[in-house]
């Protein structure tokens, strides 16, 4: 019976080392087991409160497809911290006949999910709360709460005891130059998107070495967000502002607004970079767009809390001149967005989403179902199966080898027996046969696996299927990538004036389309022909 392994660490603070260490004691568990070692999964510096992590995803789908019986891990914690997420995992993995085994718990029931599963959860609990109680204490102190605003430099010295010294911060010269020439531009009347354009074309660094965007600029007022918004320029450190949760279907942290009663805040005045006036003058240009009417009939609309429609190339463009993306202009546009709020891509042209989403169906009907690519796809997919199944065969014929074993011991014993052998060896050996090894009980439930055959002809139903799509979904992303993976399309500067579109150089099929003169293939060119041309890579 193969076992797969399972090791993870969540913080980057722990050695690299923890995954070696847990894959070791789990192989020896295996070895004491008399079990045969199968795939090891692992995550690396991934917090085990999230549902989001490769290998866990890996080791969930290998389960699915029959790669191992058993699951071999440290402890229950390392496959999450989440109550619920541990429920999930455990329900998946049984119905994948899958058993849990763990190093600390031994074998995984449905108590340990239920109490285990609790106790983890109380202990994130339990450890965020200690930790929001020592950041408090520092914040009081003076220091840092977490992370580094730009415009400082972290500060580290020796202390009298001999440990490093954090959270103190110092303010850097250059940095602190441009955060007053930010706040005198915006005073003046000019407007983030421009204030961020005029950074870029002086090649101005931004926070953490890369572009400005209007948005960091302007921030939330609210929030507190933003360099217009940010208080310790002008040596006020708030802390406790906002708290983060996690949303439990994306995995990702969402930030909200604390009650001002909450908040946390300690004066440094060494850290002041802005004056009081300049401040002051900030905030009253903030108020004078606050009240200006069309701001306030902007707002009125709550535009924040609409999602616009997700259509087939959404997120999937890149732009060929900058490597930036696209986003939608309008309502049937798209554009480089490097283009239009840094000003540092030549690409400013708008296309319109219609005729890209139009070349994505042309190439799924006319193209990716040729006879070679679908008999391709065919025999990588047959092959693939059929290696599965092969292994589950030998499983089985592996298991009922040892059945019949037992079950031919068993009936020399009875025969012994029968014709007067009833010594308490007999009984004991009667015993001892009656047990089947271990795992000879298991993986004989279902049907015997058969060999799997996949029909040629199945292209012309995928394709007439495209068909189907591009005529009754145009524009519809989800009927896309129902079909099979996203496209990706990218706008590339060609030195034609309207310009075109080409792969970034990744994927398993490529299509090319011309957009003059007569279709032809012309692989994977680094340079467009003449005229232009979208390539889809598919």
């Amino acid at each position: 019976m193969r076992a797969a392994i399972y090791a993870q660490f969540s913080s980057q603070m722990q050695r690299e080392a923890s995954i070696e260490d847990q894959v070791r004691l789990c192989r020896e568990r295996i070895t004491r087991e008399g079990l045969d070692e199968g795939p090891i999964f692992s995550d690396r510096g991934i917090s085990g409160a999230s549902m989001a992590r490769p290998g866990l995803q890996d080791l969930l789908a290998a389960a699915q497809a029959g790669r191992f019986k058993v699951l071999v891990c440290e402890a229950l914690d390392r496959l999450s911290r989440d109550q619920a997420d541990v429920a999930t995992i455990y329900k998946r993995l049984t119905f994948a006949g899958v058993a849990i085994v763990t190093l600390a718990e031994g074998e995984i029931t449905e108590l340990h999910v239920g109490l285990k599963g609790t106790m983890n959860q109380l202990f994130l609990k339990d450890l965020a709360d200690k930790t929001r109680r020592g950041l408090r204490g520092r914040v009081e102190a003076g220091m840092s709460g977490g992370g580094n605003s730009y415009g400082y430099n972290v500060v580290r010295r020796m202390n009298a005891d001999g440990s490093v010294s954090t959270g103190e911060r110092e303010i850097n010269a250059d940095e602190a130059d441009v955060i007053r020439r930010i706040f005198k531009d915006f005073a003046r009347g000019v407007s983030p998107k421009a204030i961020a354009k005029a950074l870029n074309a002086e090649s101005v660094l931004g926070p953490r070495g890369e572009l400005w965007r209007d948005t960091a600029i302007r921030g939330h007022r609210q929030r507190g967000t933003g360099f217009l918004n940010n208080e310790l320029y002008i040596g006020r450190l708030v802390w406790n502002r906002l708290r983060y949760v996690k949303d439990p279907m994306t995995g990702r942290r969402v930030s909200r607004i604390n009650a001002s009663n909450e908040w946390v805040t300690s004066e440094v005045p060494e850290l002041r970079i802005v004056d009081d006036a300049l401040w002051e003058a900030v905030k009253t240009r903030q108020g004078e767009i606050d009240a200006d009417p069309r701001v306030k009939a902007i707002k009125a609309t709550k535009f924040w809390e609409e999602k616009r429609p997700v259509h087939l190339l959404t997120g999937l463009l890149v732009c060929g001149c900058c490597g930036g993306s696209f986003a939608t202009v309008g309502r049937d546009y798209m554009a480089c967005s490097a283009a239009r709020k840094l000003n540092t891509c030549t690409q400013t042209k708008s296309v319109r989403r219609a005729p890209l989403e139009e070349a994505v169906f042309t190439m799924l009907r006319d193209r990716l179902m040729q006879p070679d690519a679908v008999a391709e796809f065919v025999a990588a997919y047959t092959r693939e199966i059929n290696n599965a199944r092969g292994e589950e065969q030998a499983e089985r014929t592996k298991i009922e080898a040892e059945r019949k074993a037992v079950a031919r011991k068993l009936e020399g014993l009875y025969d012994a027996i029968a014709e007067g052998l009833r010594t308490p060896w007999a009984q004991g050996a009667v015993g001892r046969a009656g047990r089947p090894p271990q795992g000879a009980g298991c993986g004989l439930g279902g049907p015997c696996p058969v060999a799997c055959a996949v029909s040629p002809g199945i292209g012309g139903g995928l394709s007439q299927a495209g068909c189907r799509v591009g005529r009754s979904a145009q524009g519809s992303r989800a009927a896309g990538r129902g079909l099979g993976d996203h496209p990706r399309l990218d706008h590339a500067c060609d030195g034609d004036s309207e310009g075109g579109w080409r792969s970034p150089g990744h994927g398993r099929h490529s299509v090319c389309l011309d957009r003059a003169g007569p279709r032809s293939e012309w692989g994977q060119c680094q340079k467009p022909p003449e005229g232009g041309f979208v390539w889809v890579f598919y």
